[in-house]
């Protein structure tokens, strides 16, 4: 019998073929892990409008009015037929020109409230006088010759009047407040 003996080549082409074959072989399709569901997100809120500035917010409801009172000059600011919001009254004894503001916002009886008057030309904090005020009206006594009083007059046709725990008040610079400011000095 004859030993059968192997060539290296024909090793060599069963080896090829077997590689050959080993690479036409059908990938393994491993299953993926399924997608993540889509998160629709709102749009984000629209940013909030800035604050609008007491040159650009509307002139409060009211007109003025002036009229003599005893020996006192009074200039009021509201709707006709309705209580005043603001109240300047010339007290020329004491040399003062009161200015009140009807309201009880973040009063306490007896104690000082924060008012500030804002012009063209600045913001001038004050507070109220509880010896002057009324029940129900916040009042702040200036100087009849205060420089505030001069800006509230020639303010650009308008000042602000605020009072803690009140809104704030967009009025109009008509002559009845120069009137009153004149007639105190």
């Amino acid at each position: 019998m004859k030993a059968t003996h192997r060539s290296p080549r024909l090793l060599g082409l069963f080896v090829t073929a077997a590689g050959l074959l080993s690479s036409c072989a059908v990938p393994r399709v491993i299953p993926s892990a399924p997608a993540p569901p889509v998160v629709v997100r709102p749009p984000p809120p629209a940013p909030a409008p800035p604050p609008v500035s007491w040159r650009d917010m509307p002139i409060t409801p009211g007109v003025w009015s002036w009229q003599l009172e005893g020996t006192r000059s009074v200039a009021r600011f509201g709707l006709p037929g309705v209580a005043s919001l603001v109240t300047l009254s010339c007290d020329r004894a004491a040399g003062q020109v009161l200015l009140a503001r009807t309201g009880t916002g973040a009063e306490i009886p007896g104690e000082h409230i924060p008012m500030a008057i804002t012009t063209t030309t600045g913001t001038r904090p004050l507070t109220s006088e509880p010896a002057v005020s009324q029940p129900g009206v916040v009042t702040t006594a200036l100087r009849a010759a205060d420089p505030i009083l001069d800006a509230m007059a020639f303010s650009r046709g308008r000042f602000a009047l605020d009072t803690a725990g009140l809104p704030l008040l967009a009025l109009p610079s008509w002559p009845e407040v120069s009137r009153v400011i004149e007639d105190c000095r």
